[in-house]
């Protein structure tokens, strides 16, 4: 291969091989860095130890694979043979589809488990309808009103799903646009907390007045009320809550909310801002979940450039934490 050639896959971020009678004569330093320096000069065998793309660049028209693991255990990746003319050396080219499969992988996922959380519900619906229908049990005043009952429960189970999963796409939908309205978060909060003061004991603290960051005001509503609401759920029959908002000198907003319930076991923390991760299923669903709440929770903080945690020890109750920053006058 020519000198100018050489020197342009120098400069590929693309991991890029030059093979020639089997031996690898030349690497760039993305492939380099990925597959170690030593390679240049080894038998293209060893260098890639995978039978497949070794049948794929040996091959007499070159050709194209896909292998696992080439850079961690989990990596995909393509290789792609091209032959270059007469001399039969050939151009490797090494793409990243890691990231690409991930996606693929977690919209099937999302696809999967959402059928599923809708179609229990609606099993339930169509079961107990086909029971009405029964003209025995459509004539038993009790049985019909208890029926009824599962069929309203279970219906507004559905409901709550399609509203969160239509929050998440609206959410994931503009998700790399940067919020630009002025949100007091102090006037939010106590906003947000009036509405809960019949139901709960509920209480807000401040340590200041106001505090003013550019964000999405709807979208920070529902956190607040996500946030609450779980803390409702499951936190103590009827409270305590502890809501806080505290502006800070360096620039940033803490927003807490605090419950004094059972609280959450330690490996279940890092999963539970996943989409239909719960870490007791039974409670969740007697409680009305959806199993997407702290994952619109997560997925808005986001947005905002903020940063979202939850705390919690069992026996001790949950914390749940956001940090925002403040707008610069």
């Amino acid at each position: 291969m020519a000198i100018e050639g050489v020197d342009l896959l120098e400069h590929l971020q693309t991991p890029a091989l030059i093979v020639a009678r089997g031996q690898v004569r030349f690497a760039n330093s993305s492939a380099k860095g990925l597959l170690g320096a030593h390679i240049v000069g080894q038998d293209v065998r060893i260098a890639i130890r995978d039978p497949k793309a070794v049948a794929a660049i040996l091959s007499e028209q070159g050709g194209v694979a896909r292998v696992s693991g080439l850079s961690t255990g989990g990596s995909v990746w393509e290789v792609d043979c091209k032959i270059l003319g007469a001399s039969g050396d050939r151009l490797v080219s090494l793409y990243d589809l890691s990231e690409r499969v991930s996606v693929a992988k977690s919209h099937a996922d999302f696809v999967a488990n959402a059928s599923h959380e809708l179609r229990t519900p609606l099993a339930n619906v169509v079961g107990y309808v086909e029971t009405l229908m029964n003209p025995k049990a459509g004539g038993n005043e009790e049985l019909r009103t208890r029926f009824l009952g599962t069929i309203r429960h279970e219906a507004q189970r559905m409901q709550s799903l399609i509203s969160d999963l239509m929050s998440l796409s609206r959410i994931e939908a503009v998700k790399h646009e940067v919020p630009s309205e002025n949100v007091d978060l102090v006037q939010l909060a106590r906003e947000v907390a009036a509405e809960f003061r019949d139901s709960a004991a509920l209480d807000l603290t401040t340590n200041c007045d106001s505090a003013v960051i550019a964000g999405d005001r709807g979208q920070l509503l529902q956190v607040l009320r996500n946030l609450i609401d779980n803390a409702l759920k499951y936190g103590k029959p009827g409270g305590p809550v502890h809501v806080s908002v505290e502006a800070a000198r360096t620039g940033w907003v803490l927003v807490m909310v605090r419950d004094e319930g059972e609280g959450i076991a330690p490996e279940h923390l890092p999963r539970v801002t996943e989409r239909f991760y719960r870490a007791d299923t039974s409670r969740s669903r007697a409680a009305g979940g959806t199993g997407l709440g702290l994952s619109i929770v997560k997925h808005i903080v986001e947005r905002h450039r903020g940063r979202f945690d939850i705390e919690s020890r069992p026996g001790s109750g949950a914390t749940a934490s956001l940090m925002l920053p403040l707008r610069e006058n």
